[in-house]
């Protein structure tokens, strides 16, 4: 019953959270126009028209190039939802972004775009690619719930809260000019409180996670603001960075502050991954046997850490290096000195972000040991607050049984 109230209690005051979150978060945030502004809308193709060469003869001289596919399709979605309009894609084989020929039943995004003196005025834009991406979403939680079953549901659950905090509280915080550093740290720590409670409930496993996952956060918080004062970091990790210098020009965001909470928000994931599973196996293995004293918890808790530790460094390092891989090869493939690509700021930040969270996991395995080992080792019961069930007796030796 107390396990059910921790549940409810915890749902109810994230969905608080993220309400009252957002309207503090969105509270000054200036309007934004721009050119992801344009008139889209859904259609389904109904059948190819025509086929024209897009090159045009002006006084014996042809411009442009490659092949005009003139569409009908049917709108799906806003007011103009049922309508029946023409569409037109252009193929240009030498484009290095070039969409595959439309054909009948594909669904795509049309663009808006009136030009003066053009007959057709919607153009072919993306591919709906949200329904394959439903369809593998589905798949996935249909897996999770099968061999998570209710851990499933709730690890679905914290996933959903989660992805709402980063798009409907932290990234609103951000753009309306919010302080980033305090923003990071209240969501992270609302991730982690929310996560464990749901998916573990209200013990001792989860607040020995906890305590860990905080340890952690704070240790790699710590050493992003120091190596940012010692690397003397800019910001302008990229041309993104430079247009989100001017997103705001009247108080523009602090590029400094991204780098921060890039960090904080990416090591946080792993942090808690390993704060979990190395409280989780103390707390098996003081279940399965509970004459362990805090040392030997404690020594166990360093030796499973020093497994995890690899994996997961290894884990970080390879998904901020899979995340960049394209502008890491072009930064190799275009660097005439090492020296110097190794001092770029894209390159320092990318492998600052690697030995950060890195640092956090390594901190927090004796930490989470620790707090794992004197926790358990004063417990009287299970983390469900059940005594443990007693070894089988062992019949007693007789003295006239055979040896």
């Amino acid at each position: 019953m107390k396990q059910r109230f921790v549940y409810f209690a915890t749902v109810l005051c994230s969905i608080l959270f993220l309400f009252f979150g957002n309207r503090a978060a969105s509270s000054g945030m200036p309007e934004f126009q721009g050119i992801y502004q344009d008139h889209c809308v859904m259609a389904r193709v109904e059948g190819i028209l025509s086929r024209q060469s897009a090159a045009q003869e002006i006084d014996g001289v042809f411009y442009g190039r490659g092949t005009n596919i003139l569409f009908a399709a049917e709108i799906l979605n806003g007011e103009e939802r049922g309508q029946l309009v023409t569409g037109i894609q252009n193929v240009d084989p030498e484009s290095p972004s070039q969409l595959r020929d439309v054909k009948k039943g594909d669904r795509v995004i049309l663009t808006y775009n009136p030009v003066e003196g053009a007959a057709i005025t919607w153009m072919l834009g993306e591919y709906v690619r949200t329904d394959a991406l439903a369809v593998f979403g589905l798949a996935f939680a249909a897996v999770l719930i099968l061999f998570g079953r209710r851990k499933g549901v709730n690890t679905l659950l914290s996933l959903g809260f989660t992805c709402l905090a980063i798009f409907v509280v932290f990234i609103p915080a951000i753009l309306s000019g919010k302080n980033i550093y305090g923003w990071s740290v209240a969501v992270c720590v609302f991730v982690i409180v929310m996560t464990l409670l749901i998916v573990e409930g209200a013990n001792q496993k989860c607040l020995c996670a906890a305590i860990g996952c905080f340890c952690g956060l704070a240790v790699s918080g710590a050493l992003t603001l120091l190596c940012d004062h010692f690397l003397q970091l800019t910001g302008m990790v990229d041309e993104n960075s430079m247009y989100l210098k001017y997103l705001i020009e009247e108080d523009p965001i602090d590029l400094k502050a991204i780098i921060f909470a890039a960090i904080l928000v990416g090591a946080m994931g792993a942090i808690m991954d390993v704060a979990m599973s190395l409280a989780s196996a103390l707390r098996e293995l003081h279940e399965k046997a509970p004459e362990c004293s805090a040392a030997v918890l404690f020594h166990s808790g360093m030796t499973i850490g020093r497994d995890m530790m690899g994996t997961m460094a290894n884990t970080l390092v390879l998904a901020y290096i899979g995340s960049s891989l394209s502008l890491t090869l072009l930064l190799m493939a275009y660097s005439r000195s090492v020296i110097a690509l190794l001092n770029r700021e894209m390159i320092v930040v990318e492998i600052l972000q690697s030995l950060v969270g890195s640092s956090g996991i390594l901190l927090t395995i004796p930490l989470t040991s620790l707090v794992c080992a004197v926790v358990y080792s004063h417990a009287k019961g299970t983390a469900d607050g059940k005594a443990p069930e007693p070894l089988p007796a062992q019949p007693a030796a007789h003295e006239d049984m055979p040896l």
